[in-house]
Order: structure tokens, then C-alpha cells, then sequence
């Protein structure tokens, strides 16, 4: 069934003043634990880093030149199903290159929103420089998911990824665009591959920076992609209690961060830390304030809760969409500092794969660590020669 999609309108954030005071009020009151000694970064977020982020945050950011990044960013905004969805779109530069500009959808992840993508829409709006006035340049769509950024916070239930699939296609078609290509990492990698599922006459071409994990009998597998389960299974045991406490009881985590702007920094800078390319150096990736954009977004929608939600709707996928293979060419980029990097066995038994990348850097929020060589990846797929 076609979904309700009003037409999209011009859309500039705003950020309630009172909101910003009672934030720094909150963040100033703070009630630090104990830091272990020497404990680094090992048993969580590294405590003195974070205490000086969080005073930062109270007493030195400045919330009127974030406003003003806000304002400057290309937003809009469209209802599909009555949930009101906030959106950039960035028109190709008139003039850039020789090929006729293609729409490009970008899907984001937890626990960001399409903050993911900012630095890297310019640039895909005009040719690279390295690349000469005939590289290809896009119409870019990015959108943010429901109940994330600036998009409608949830109070039920949060749509699955293909739920969410479907809404960007709507949206597409409600921008006209028919055909498009897109392209996604963390949940946006499966929000596209539906995308590329379930409306294969409309997706161009699909780029992913993640792959799913096998299902079935193991033995039907190869050792490589035997050792990626055993090695996924490992990291999960290291690394996933967070993702089991979004899918188990994103409720309870879900009252102290909407209660404690440290705790909120807390549980997502470990992961900015923990999954980028930074060498355990936070600040040589990403700045204070640009780390704090992120931070102050999620803190005045409140959409923290809602975002964690999602993942209960994405376990809740039914059993059998696993196993279907991805048709429309497919194009895969694994960083070195991302985690599950699929192997290239799994990623052609599962796609039409048409091409294949191993960059020797770059991490799990790579579009926003290093802009210029994820565009380069996404240039390159385009570029293969299938399209």
C-alpha cells in the first residue's frame, strides 16, 4: 500500500534556550564515580576525558555557532505515515562534471544520525578535484531515521530496517526521483540492502560498509567464513553488552541517558572512540565541538530512547528475509578499524557483487573521520564500469 507522503518543506532545527541552560545546569551538577587507576579506556569511557569533555560541554561550547552549522545545512522536512521525517538534500552543483548527476540516497547508523554524513555531501556534490571536471557528482539525499536527529521522536513501537526501506523510497519518489542509488553502514547498510531487496527496478546500485552474517548450517560455509562467525561471536562477547541491553531493555538504559547529559556523552563517546580510526587519540578524528553537535542534538530532540529502540525492530526481522540475495550490483567497502568486516566469499555468495575494496584506514564512522576517502570508495564503486 502507497504511503501518505506530504510535500517536503524547507526545515531549519531549532534548539529551545532554556533547553541549552537547564543541559549545562545538569551537566554541571554532575556526580562523578570512581576512576580506576590506570584503567584508561579498557573497562569503559575513560573517566578524565570524559569530565573534561562534559565541563567543556556546560561552560565553553557554543551553542549559537552549532545553531548556525544547523541553519547552514541544506534540511527539509516531510510526514510519510504521519511520522515527520528530517532530511538533507544537496543538489549537484550546476556545471559539475560531464555525466548527468545521480541521486544518491546515504542511510545512517547508531549511534549517530546524518550528522554521519555532513562532511561528506559537499563533496559528492562536485567533481574531485584529483579526478578531473569529469567525475561523477550526486544528488544526495540524507535522511535521518525515525525517532534519531531531527526526525519525529518514537513513543511505540520503532520501525525495522525494511520497514524503513519502504519509507525511503517513498521519499524518493515524493523528491522525483525514479531510479537512485544508495548506499549505508550500521543499520543504514541494511536499510539499504532492503532497498535494494524489495524495489530492484529503482535502485541503481547499492554500496555497504557492513554485511550480514550467515544463517544456516555452517558446514555448507567456507573456513574464511566460518572464522568471520567465530571472530564476530568473539567481538560480541567483548563488545556487544550494549547492543544486548538496546535489544533486551533499551527502557531502563534509556532513563539515565535521557536524565544526565554525562551519561548520554558517556555511552556514546566510547563508541565514537572505540570504532573509529583514532589510534585511542578521540581529538585526532573528530573535534570537541564536533563531537558535542552530536552530543546536543540527541539530548535536545530526546530521541536517545527511540534510537535505542531500534534495535528491538531490527531483531524482530522475520527469519526468512535473511537468506535472500541482493541482484542489483552490489559494491562493498571494508575499513580496517570498522568490526564484522564480512569476507569477500560471503559478500559474493549473498550479492551480485561488482566490486570490492580494502582500504588500508579508516573506521566505523568513516564518512565523518575521512570524508575525502569515502567519497573516493563511493566514486570508485560508481565508476567500475557496470553502470
Amino acid at each position: 500500500m502507497k504511503k501518505r507522503t506530504t510535500s517536503a518543506i524547507d526545515f531549519i532545527p531549532k534548539i529551545d534556550p532554556a533547553v541549552v541552560e537547564d543541559l549545562r545546569a545538569r551537566a554541571r551538577a554532575t556526580r562523578w564515580p570512581d576512576a580506576h587507576e590506570d584503567a584508561g579506556w579498557s573497562l569503559g569511557v575513560e573517566l578524565d576525558y570524559l569530565r573534561e569533555l562534559v565541563e567543556y560541554w556546560a561552560d565553553g561550547f557554543d551553542f549559537e555557532a552549532h545553531r548556525a552549522r544547523l541553519a547552514a545545512l541544506p534540511g527539509r522536512r516531510v510526514e510519510i505515515d504521519g511520522i515527520g521525517i528530517h532530511f538533507m538534500h544537496a543538489r549537484a552543483e550546476a556545471g559539475s562534471g560531464s555525466a548527468a548527476p545521480i541521486p544518491l540516497l546515504l542511510a545512517h547508523g547508531w549511534p549517530d544520525s546524518s550528522w554521519r554524513y555532513r562532511k561528506a555531501v559537499p563533496l559528492l556534490t562536485r567533481p574531485a578535484a584529483q579526478m578531473g571536471a569529469d567525475a561523477q557528482v550526486f544528488d544526495v539525499v540524507v535522511p535521518d531515521m525515525p525517532g534519531f536527529g531531527f526526525s519525529d521522536r518514537l513513543i511505540g513501537k520503532a520501525p525495522d530496517v525494511r520497514a524503513v526501506a519502504g519509507m525511503w523510497a517513498e521519499l524518493m519518489t515524493a523528491l522525483g526521483y525514479e531510479r537512485f542509488a544508495v548506499a549505508g553502514g550500521d543499520f543504514g547498510a541494511h536499510v539499504v540492502r532492503y532497498l535494494a531487496l524489495d524495489f530492484p527496478d529503482r535502485v541503481i546500485g547499492v554500496h555497504r560498509m557492513d554485511g550480514d552474517l550467515p544463517t544456516g548450517d555452517p558446514a555448507t560455509l567456507t573456513q574464511e567464513e566460518r572464522d568471520w562467525i567465530r571472530d564476530s561471536q568473539n567481538w560480541q562477547a567483548r563488545e556487544g553488552a550494549y547492543s544486548a541491553m538496546h535489544v533486551t531493555k533499551p527502557q531502563t538504559i534509556a532513563v539515565g541517558l535521557m536524565d544526565s547529559p554525562a551519561g548520554l556523552a558517556a555511552w556514546v563517546v566510547e563508541k565514537l572512540q572505540s570504532w573509529s580510526d583514532c589510534g585511542g587519540d578521540l581529538e585526532s578524528v573528530y573535534t570537541r565541538d564536533e563531537i558535542l553537535d552530536l552530543l546536543t542534538e540527541y539530548w535536545v530532540t530526546g530521541t536517545i530512547g527511540s534510537s535505542i529502540r531500534s534495535y528491538r525492530a531490527m531483531v524482530e526481522i522475520p527469519a526468512e528475509q535473511l537468506p535472500r540475495r541482493v541482484e542489483v550490483p552490489s559494491g562493498f567497502t571494508m575499513f580496517p578499524r570498522d568490526f564484522k568486516n564480512a569476507p569477500r566469499a560471503w559478500l559474493e555468495r549473498m550479492t551480485n557483487l561488482v566490486h570490492y575494496s580494502e582500504p588500508e584506514r579508516g573506521g566505523h564512522f568513516v564518512p565523518f573521520e575521512e570524508p575525502d576517502l569515502y567519497v573516493q570508495e563511493l566514486r570508485n564503486f560508481f565508476g567500475a564500469g557496470w553502470l
